[in-house]
């Protein structure tokens, strides 16, 4: 007997979804218009879908580690990115960068302890970050602008952000199915 969740989906239609087009909040009817507009909708999809992995899970689900000596954990990931949010806010500015959330290096995956109170902030934490990013980069329409002490034009930290989200919704997608087995886009 294997001590490996057995794999499942919720989804009933295509067996390798997370869920139903019908029932898929990322499903969007309208094509987005225009550059900005499109990394946006990317942007979205993807904060979603990280919110997706994580649903109905408890604390400690939430903050079971991968594959040793990993320390990352989904829990950890909601850390990550509001970490991240935040230095995003940093490349914008010309001025002192605003502080670290959680401490020094890798203080997000390692304070993921399965705690209730640890886990709301999580969410808490990327909520106002993702939403304070949001604001300052709606003062900019131009995705060629340069700004901040390196010049990163706006379109590329837009890219960016997109990349960053892909790529740990990636992760989210081996951490869930290593907690529970549930599989899927």
């Amino acid at each position: 007997m294997s001590d490996q969740p057995a794999r499942w989906t919720q989804a009933t239609v295509y067996p390798d979804m997370w869920a139903d087009p019908d029932t898929d909040p990322r499903n969007n009817e309208d094509s987005p218009e225009g550059e900005l507009a499109t990394l946006q909708d990317f942007l979205s999809n993807y904060r979603i879908t990280l919110r997706m992995k994580c649903e109905g899970l408890d604390p400690e689900q939430l903050a079971r580690r991968s594959v040793p000596p990993s320390t990352m954990s989904l829990l950890g990931l909601l850390r990550h990115l509001a970490e991240v949010e935040r230095d995003w806010r940093n490349w914008l500015d010309d001025g002192d960068p605003l502080p670290k959330l959680y401490g020094v290096k890798d203080a997000d995956f390692h304070g993921a302890v399965p705690e209730q109170a640890v886990v709301d902030a999580a969410y808490r934490d990327l909520e106002r970050e993702q939403a304070a990013t949001d604001a300052v980069l709606a003062r900019y329409t131009d995705l060629g602008e340069r700004v901040g002490k390196d010049g990163t034009s706006i379109r590329e930290l837009m890219v960016h952000r997109v990349e960053e989200y892909a790529r740990h919704c990636g992760h989210a997608d081996l951490l869930r199915e290593c907690v529970d087995g549930r599989v899927g886009q």
